[in-house]
């Protein structure tokens, strides 16, 4: 991943340089990609939607001027590779996914800028590290059973965040609903489930289901949607994903 990663970087910075010798207009300087990482690494349960996630992702980026590289790796995460990243992503990484100084290193990227977008499993993962619980916002407790996948309704709190300006007041979707425990009361919740459509729920008539806040010098975003594949070809989710990649790279 790092090789591939600074190959990359080295053919973009040949066509800056090229491009310095040549005069262009506003209009056909094209700004260079920016760089996220899909870190997809499970020590628990293994999501199948992760390759679908990961390929969404790609294709969100081909359309929006950002790459997308996967790894499965903690050896990524490491201070002067991360530095190279505008975003991380955890994929529905489960579990203890990182070592002590790998988790120093990712603190480090947030603490100097770094954003970091969660997804799903994100929320059932490094239980024992109470920085990153903070940063997620929260951590997966259960989820309803037999089935655990089941329509609901989602309350759309705000629409003031590019993640959910396209949503209406209420949204109906299936996915696997997750409750959570020790909810960080630091952050801005966007949507909220409304237990009463569905049976399973247990954080009452306060379930948050995706959320954002300023952490410890960077950015946070957190969505409880993509357990299943079909999260990825709604359309509605998809522009869901892509506000949330937008807000933490900054651009709105």
């Amino acid at each position: 991943m790092r090789i591939f990663t600074l190959s990359l970087l080295s053919i973009c910075f040949v066509f800056q340089m090229a491009a310095q010798d040549t005069p262009t207009t506003e209009t056909e300087a094209q700004k260079m990609p920016e760089l996220v990482l899909v870190f997809t690494k499970t020590k628990g349960w293994r999501h199948k939607s992760i390759e679908k996630g990961v390929q969404t992702l790609r294709e969100l980026g081909r359309e929006n001027g950002f790459i997308a590289l996967q790894t499965e790796s903690g050896e990524d995460f490491t201070t002067s590779n991360l530095n190279n990243y505008k975003l991380v992503v955890f994929l529905s990484t489960t579990l203890d996914v990182l070592d002590d100084e790998q988790q120093r290193a990712f603190e480090s990227y947030i603490k100097g800028g770094g954003a970091f977008l969660g997804v799903h499993g994100a929320s059932d993962t490094e239980y024992d590290w109470p920085w990153y619980g903070k940063l997620v916002g929260g951590y997966f407790v259960d989820h309803p059973n037999d089935p655990n996948v089941r329509e609901a309704k989602i309350d759309v709190v705000s629409k003031a965040h590019p993640s959910t300006e396209h949503l209406q007041d209420s949204w109906t979707r299936t996915d696997e609903w997750y409750n959570f425990k020790n909810l960080n009361p630091d952050v801005t919740v966007l949507l909220k489930l409304d237990e009463t459509s569905y049976e399973g729920g247990t954080n009452g008539s306060n379930h948050p289901i995706a959320w954002y806040h300023e952490f410890d010098g960077g950015r946070a975003f957190y969505t409880g949607g993509g357990h299943t594949e079909d999260s990825f070809d709604e359309p509605m989710f998809r522009q869901h994903l892509l506000g949330a990649i937008e807000w933490c790279l900054k651009r709105k």
